[in-house]
This record gives C-alpha cells, structure tokens and sequence, in this order.
C-alpha cells in the first residue's frame, strides 16, 4: 500500500511573513521558499492571494473572507429568503383555509 502524505498546514502569520520575505530586496521566491521548507509554487500561490484579498487573506480553515459590507449584505440576503419563505407558506395557508366547503 501507498503512504498518504499528511497535508501540511501554516499559520495566517506565517503565511503573511513568508509573503513579505518573498518580496525583499535580493531574494527570489525559490530560495525564500527553500528556506522556509515550503513549495515555491505554494509561495507564489500565497503572494496571488496576499495581492488580490490584502489584510483578508489566509483567514483559515477554508472560510471565506469577507468585508463588513459583504457580511451585511450575505445577512440581509438570509433574511429576504427567510422572509419570502414566511410569504409563502403564508399564501399556502390563505388559500387553503379561504377554498369552500363542498
């Protein structure tokens, strides 16, 4: 049988120091990723998300990163489903409680 290999796991810190060591003067992404015993192209992936999501990258366990604008518009989206859920069971109910008796 084949060994598994256990998926190593870093620290938001260490992520964010990694990133910024990969951008000092005189150092490639390589060489800091060889010293830091981490894959260069997993340090190239971490300096993509540093650049596109800023001080929300890394914020673990595959959560997603969001904006306070963002978090109130995702609660205000759950609340208008809620609300529309209520409106229909609600029409539900109006039409069978308004139907005639045969």
């Amino acid at each position: 049988m084949s060994e598994r290999k256990v998926r190593q796991e870093y620290a938001p810190e260490f992520k964010r120091s990694a990133v910024a060591l990969s951008y000092e003067d005189g150092k490639t992404v390589p060489v800091v990723a060889q010293s830091l015993g981490v894959n260069p192209e997993t340090l190239y992936r971490w300096r993509s998300n540093m650049k596109k999501s800023g001080s929300l990258a890394f914020p673990g366990k595959g959560k997603e990163a969001l904006t306070p604008e963002q978090k109130r518009i995702k609660e205000l989206e759950k609340q208008l489903r809620d609300a529309e859920m209520e409106r229909d069971i609600l029409k539900k109910a109006v039409g069978i409680f308004s139907k005639q008796p045969r």
